[in-house]
């Protein structure tokens, strides 16, 4: 039981002090412990699923917390499961979060008891050491393989272009079965063709994969690589009749992408219309076209350039996405203006939430944007944090608990060839690491 701090009105002893200090950063350990433990849960539950985009972005915004150590915190908590050495440590206060934290990024069953050792004997900043050199052990042939990746084009004497890529094994066979799909269709192509333009015999294997590379940097421009502004991503089409037609008993399209017409529910369409370009195609009842008007923006470019200089990410509460669409919060479908008061920033998945997901927003008289969840509860920017009083810090953790260093001088180089399965082929760590 952590005990209570000293009282300000009687004289304390310097060594009080330090026990009392000692007392509560193991009463913080083990408090870090049940924190670790509940966020588990909460994250199998899936308890933050309900407008956040993931359990870190949940307990950055519940707790007030850095989104870097919300992460961390989330990967711990799902680690320690699968290492109860560490964990029990941790309840126990006799090891520090931070030294929980590094190790769990190296640590497996068969290693854990060995590298528990270091964390109850070394410094916090020596099990950082041991865990850099053991990381770059363990990514060393895989770090040198990926930085030795190239791409590299010049133009010959002759005018032709040449180029040279050194691809990892991954990438290189992405590129190899794109290169066969387009030299196989450009073979079947050939074997089609009437004379002269058989060129099945003529064209070498070499030649068909050049050909093949033009055919697949042309079918990525083609297929958009480069999509532009994220208002650009769609172009809606409003279907205007110039004369009343019976009602078709099958709902037609209220959309026209790029592949042609698709039925949308009519809060999709809503959230289409919020940031996108307009054309007005007016048609006869037959379906015919008349006549085709001038593309306009929703959101015009001057003004999508003070809200992105106004919101900078999403506004939605715990999120920190840039890639945003503009959204109306009274839709100008509905009346709304398009202006500035009118507008926010939210990522595509929160503006999915307003308007296919029941969650709503409003800004108060005072300028505030407020969302509210589907049953109208309000979703806080930063939840207030209070104590409720209950005791988390088991029973027997105190100063007493706590693993310090004994000053032994550290020598990372030996603890790697030691510890590290690699580096020591008889340990039982490394026949518990080999395959069967």
């Amino acid at each position: 039981m952590t005990p209570p701090l000293l009282s300000t009105t009687e004289p304390a002893t310097v060594e009080q002090l330090g026990e009392a200090i000692a007392d509560i950063a193991a009463g913080i350990h083990a408090a870090t412990y049940q924190l670790l433990v509940l966020l588990h849960e909460f994250d199998a539950r899936k308890g933050w699923n309900n407008g956040f985009l993931s359990c870190a972005h949940w307990l950055s915004w519940r707790t007030s917390i850095d989104m870097g150590a919300a992460r961390e915190k989330v990967r711990v908590a799902r680690a320690l499961p699968n290492l109860p050495l560490l964990g029990t440590a941790l309840r126990r206060g006799e090891i520090s979060y931070a030294k929980v934290r590094a190790l769990t990024r190296i640590a497996t069953t068969a290693t854990e008891e060995r590298l528990l050792a270091i964390a109850h004997h070394g410094t916090a900043s020596q099990v950082e050491r041991l865990v850099r050199a053991w990381r770059w052990c363990d990514r060393r042939e895989d770090d040198r393989k990926h930085l030795w990746r190239s791409v590299s084009c010049r133009v010959d004497e002759d005018g032709m272009v040449v180029l040279r890529a050194r691809l990892t094994a991954e990438q290189g066979a992405v590129v190899q079965r794109a290169l066969e799909a387009a030299s196989d269709r450009l073979y079947q192509e050939s074997r089609l063709a009437t004379a002269p333009d058989r060129l099945e015999e003529e064209v070498t294997s070499d030649q068909r994969r050049a050909d093949a590379l033009t055919m697949m940097a042309e079918a990525a421009l083609n297929a958009d690589l480069d999509r532009g502004s994220a208002a650009d991503r769609y172009q809606v089409v409003l279907h205007v009749e110039t004369a009343a037609t019976p009602v078709s008993p099958q709902a037609p399209p209220v959309l026209e992408l790029a592949d042609g017409p698709i039925s949308v529910s009519a809060e999709t369409s809503r959230r289409l219309f919020c940031d996108a370009a307009v054309v007005l195609i007016q048609e006869n009842a037959d379906g015919s076209v008349l006549d085709v008007g001038r593309k306009t923006r929703t959101v015009p470019a001057p003004i999508r350039r003070a809200l992105t200089a106004r919101d900078r990410r999403c506004l939605f509460p715990g999120c920190n996405a840039r890639r945003c669409d503009a959204h109306h919060i009274d839709h100008w479908a509905d009346g709304g203006p398009t202006a500035l008061d009118n507008l926010i920033l939210v990522c595509r998945r929160h503006h999915r939430l307003l308007h296919e997901g029941g969650f709503s927003v409003e800004r108060t008289a005072e300028g505030d944007v407020t969302f509210r969840r589907p049953d109208g509860r309000r979703v806080e920017l930063a939840p207030l944090l209070t104590w409720s009083g209950l005791q988390v810090v088991p029973a027997g953790v105190s100063g007493r608990s706590l693993r310090v260093s004994d000053g032994t001088p550290f020598n990372v180089g030996y603890a790697i060839d030691v510890l590290h399965p690699r580096a020591n082929p008889s340990s039982r760590a490394a026949s518990a690491a080999r395959p069967p």
